[in-house]
């Protein structure tokens, strides 16, 4: 169930045979279980529902990003079961990349491997820059000392082993989704509809209170919805450490979704509803933004989610590691990279 399904003659030492050559590099297996999986989906994802997603209603105005998002799950959701149905086939390490290479060859496999693990090198960078400025904001140390530690820390975490880096991935995960939950139970008793659709309509073709940039504002904003979803696809890149990975996976994979559909439709209407959508479309903290305008400066509600939204930083930037430190490991493994 390894990579030996893709290897070739070339990258394996001419002393040890191919089965020799990838017993020699397995990882530990039966590691993960299902639950860490659905945790580790949600924290590659949960840092883009405290910011970021609120530029789409600039682009689209709430009904455009409500339609994008629905369109992004949609698409999520069709990926994470065909990708389910494929990692029960093909439990290895190299995730996405090995289904590539098994479709298209090993040119395919390569440039998609490779450009997962360029997405995933530099992801964690930006958001190591994020968390040093919430650092700096919250406790007057950025900048690359923060960096520094943040890498030496959760790389340290990670070479302990994959369970004990999933755990504590799960326990950050945890404390960013109470801070969600804090949000949107506050935001619910002012809730009002005609927040929702306080941007002004431009002449835009088809523009409306509805859709105030047109129907091009839908399109527009689908870059700022894929936030709410992007990089739940890592979840295979555990296949090889899971347990009883035919079951775990889908299930890693589906419950995952299902939670990050259910926080940016939540957030979406019930956040926007209440602070309003014109408030809230060039906010760089969102979620503060709208308590602040609901509840007033200095109050525990917005300290506690603007405090919390560092763990969500945190959770993305300890679980992108995690994935690509595994590709990183396939694509060697397959003598795409140095042995």
């Amino acid at each position: 169930m390894s990579d030996s399904h893709i290897g070739n003659s070339t990258t394996v030492p001419a002393a040890e045979s191919q089965q020799e050559y990838f017993a020699k590099r397995q990882l530990k297996q039966g590691a993960v279980g299902w639950l860490l999986l659905v945790g580790l989906g949600v924290a590659y994802v949960i840092s883009g529902d405290f910011a970021g997603w609120n530029f789409g209603l600039a682009q689209g105005g709430w009904g455009g990003m409500f339609i994008a998002t629905v369109v992004v799950a949609f698409m999520y959701l069709c990926m994470c079961l065909s990708m389910s149905e494929m990692a029960t086939m093909l439990p290895t390490a190299g995730g996405g990349y090995s289904f590539a290479r098994t479709a298209f060859g090993p040119l395919g496999g390569y440039l998609t491997g490779t450009a997962i693990l360029i997405e995933y090198s530099i992801a964690p960078a930006a958001i190591a820059c994020f968390i040093g400025a919430y650092c700096e904001s919250l406790f007057g140390i950025g900048g690359w000392i923060i960096y520094l530690i943040c890498y030496l820390v959760f790389m340290g975490i990670h070479l302990k082993g994959a369970g004990e880096a999933l755990k504590i991935i799960f326990v950050i995960t945890a404390i960013a989704a109470v801070a969600l939950f804090v949000f949107i139970i506050a935001m619910v008793p002012h809730f009002n509809s005609a927040n929702l659709f306080n941007i002004a309509a431009t002449d835009k073709a088809g523009a409306s209170s509805f859709l105030p940039f047109g129907y091009m504002g839908i399109w527009a904003a689908v870059p700022y919805a894929i936030w709410f979803f992007l990089a739940v696809e890592g979840v295979p890149l555990a296949a090889e450490e899971a347990k009883d990975p035919t079951k775990s996976l889908p299930r890693g994979l589906i419950g995952s979704m299902l939670i990050l559909a259910a926080f940016a439709l939540l957030i979406l209407v019930l956040g926007v509803g209440a602070a309003g959508a014109d408030l809230l479309k060039d906010s760089g903290a969102p979620l503060v933004d709208a308590l602040v305008a609901v509840y007033g400066t200095n109050t525990w509600l917005a300290s506690f989610v603007n405090f919390v939204g560092l763990a969500g930083l945190i959770a993305s930037f300890f679980s992108i590691i995690y994935a690509y430190s595994r590709q990183i490991f396939a694509l060697s493994r397959a003598g795409y990279l140095p042995t």
